[in-house]
């Protein structure tokens, strides 16, 4: 590592999601609901959604990208997965942030999306 290198060794390039609040499984069902319209898989198998941060005040914060920087769906899918996911019983507010960084790749998509898109 160099004082150039903005990554700090051993920080993750995503941050962890709180997998153990109770709402975690009901925001991942919400952007399940959210599909990228060129291709026919929901965009959390096609792993799209990088963070979901949700703070003992049940805020969310979601990360995300998109499968490239040009998608012409780019200004409208965080309000997609906003949508999604503010309605949901106890969620107080939600942020949706876009990153590209680290890049997706077909790597981050799930099982279920390499199979119904023919890659396994």
């Amino acid at each position: 590592m160099t004082d150039l290198d903005p990554q700090i060794e051993g920080t993750p390039l995503i941050a962890p999601s709180t997998t153990d609040h109770p709402l975690y499984e009901d925001i991942v069902a919400a952007c399940r609901s959210v599909y990228d319209p060129e291709i026919p898989v929901n965009i959390y198998d096609l792993g799209l959604i990088y963070t979901i941060d949700i703070n003992d005040a049940s805020e969310v914060n979601i990360t995300m990208t998109l499968t490239a920087p040009g998608c012409p769906v780019a200004g409208e899918m965080p309000g997609w997965v906003a949508d999604a996911v503010e309605p949901l019983p106890g969620v107080k507010q939600v942020e949706v942030a876009m990153t590209f960084e680290p890049q997706w790749g077909m790597e981050m998509m799930s099982d279920e999306a390499r199979l119904e898109l023919g890659f396994m």
